[in-house]
């Protein structure tokens, strides 16, 4: 009896699984594309959170594109010469960027049921969490549609929560939506945001850094409850204040399984500016 081929993972730069994780679980990356003073460059190759990070400080302009959809159709063939059954391809909420159409409109190339393109209505590591999903069902030998409800349902099982310094970059960017109006005027207090559905969402307002982070603990704490859960503590230009969180949430959760810290790419960093702190809680 001939063995199933696998089928392929493919996701977007804003994943931000580690770089070892990510080549473990054989998931292919295609990046988005950032723009600042005159330079550009793809995420994660030629521009890095420090890139970013100083041009945001420098009141520079910084502006991210999707991937087009050659780039796909690429990687998608090559999964397929490679041996590939199929491609599950999940990416970044289609509410926050148009890197899903780009892959739908590649996926059009291909025969109906070779590529699948997943909007995982999430970004960052509630991103890569269900690529993580996918990646380990495909290796179970699941068929591209039970390996896409698996990432789905990942997606399903997930809070992602975070906190920004500053409103700024993400008002600017058009990234808050109705929560401009939820804020009002009061540009100068500290949110917390989370996503839901795709879409970043105000969560409570609160005045000062230390009471918003401390609060940011306590809902993850809460959202992980009593269940085993995969944590991420992510950051841009903050890595002191996400190990102390990492330490709090490691004492807080009894059934803590893996704990992953790390700092955003120059993607989500350009459009919520250094000092962001995020926490992803996935239930397992």
């Amino acid at each position: 009896m001939q063995t199933a081929r696998p089928v392929a993972i493919v996701t977007d730069s804003t994943c931000y699984l580690p770089v070892d994780l990510a080549a473990e679980l054989g998931v292919r990356i295609v990046p988005l594309q950032v723009e600042w003073a005159g330079r550009s460059g793809r995420e994660g190759i030629e521009v890095s959170p420090a890139d970013v990070t100083q041009a945001l400080l420098d009141h520079a302009t910084v502006s991210t594109s999707r991937p087009a959809p050659a780039e796909f159709v690429e990687v998608y063939r090559q999964a397929l010469a490679d041996g590939a059954s199929a491609v599950v391809s999940v990416h970044l909420s289609a509410q926050l960027s148009g890197t899903c159409d780009s892959a739908r409109l590649a996926a059009k190339d291909f025969a109906p049921g070779q590529v699948t393109v997943l909007d995982s209505r999430a970004t960052a590591m509630a991103l890569g969490f269900a690529v993580m999903a996918a990646a380990r069902a495909a290796a179970e030998g699941q068929d591209a549609e039970l390996v896409t409800k698996a990432a789905s349902e990942c997606v399903d099982r997930s809070s992602a929560l975070f906190y920004v310094d500053s409103l700024e970059w993400l008002h600017r960017g058009g990234r808050i939506g109705a929560t401009a109006a939820w804020l009002g005027t009061a540009l100068a207090v500290k949110p917390l945001l989370h996503i839901v559905e795709g879409r970043i969402v105000g969560l409570e307002k609160v005045r000062t850094s230390s009471k918003a982070i401390a609060r940011l603990v306590q809902i993850a704490v809460a959202a992980a409850g009593s269940l085993p859960v995969d944590v991420a503590v992510q950051h841009l230009a903050s890595a002191e204040r996400a190990a102390q969180v990492s330490e709090q949430l490691a004492s807080a959760i009894p059934n803590l399984r893996d704990l992953y810290a790390s700092e955003v790419g120059a993607v989500v960093g350009a459009h919520v500016g250094p000092g962001l702190l995020g926490i992803v809680v996935r239930r397992l």
